[in-house]
């Protein structure tokens, strides 16, 4: 049988609270560590700007000029531009001088599919799955169960502002489901 002394090394109160916190330092550090990329991952990004828009960009990502805009497309084409959160939005002209103060996500309904404009029957088809929209997106022959998304669409120092669209549907009354 052993017996303890007062001569034996214990370490005093000072230096265990010290190796304490320096554990309960170092395995904090590593969760955080660990625990960040995640976090940033599955939390979606803010956008800056006035409200919560962003300025609209053409294919090569350069912000797109309302003049030439105008100049350069025909009244009542709708136009791919990069919206919100870079999706592909359509900007409607309505005249020579002015464009629409919506524009409608092309993102289909059904199942994610690009939706191009058909000018020539003067709605959207989506080559997917044959879902059928009219001028202003309201779907008009499924598969796709709902209209496709609006955002706001405003003229500011020769840019075209796209900001989300938080009211009621203007084509069906309803609650916008994409806000």
């Amino acid at each position: 049988m052993t017996q303890y002394s007062e001569s034996m090394d214990v370490p005093d109160m000072g230096r265990r609270q010290f190796m304490n916190l320096l554990t309960f330092g170092t395995v904090t550090g590593v969760a955080l560590g660990v625990l960040y990329p995640f976090t940033k991952y599955f939390l979606p990004p803010t956008s800056s700007g006035a409200g919560g828009g962003s300025t609209a960009k053409d294919e090569l990502g350069n912000n797109v000029s309302v003049t030439k805009f105008l100049d350069s497309h025909n009244v009542g084409a709708r136009v791919l531009v990069q919206g919100l959160k870079g999706d592909p939005t359509y900007v409607v002209v309505e005249s020579k001088e002015a464009i629409g103060d919506y524009g409608i996500n092309a993102i289909c309904t059904h199942l994610g599919c690009v939706v191009p404009w058909n000018a020539a029957e003067n709605k959207f088809k989506c080559p997917c799955h044959g879902s059928q929209y009219n001028a202003t997106g309201k779907v008009v022959r499924g598969p796709a169960p709902r209209s496709l998304a609006l955002s706001h669409v405003a003229v500011e120092e020769d840019k075209i502002l796209i900001t989300p669209w938080t009211e009621k549907d203007f084509r069906t009354g309803e609650e916008a489901w994409w806000a």
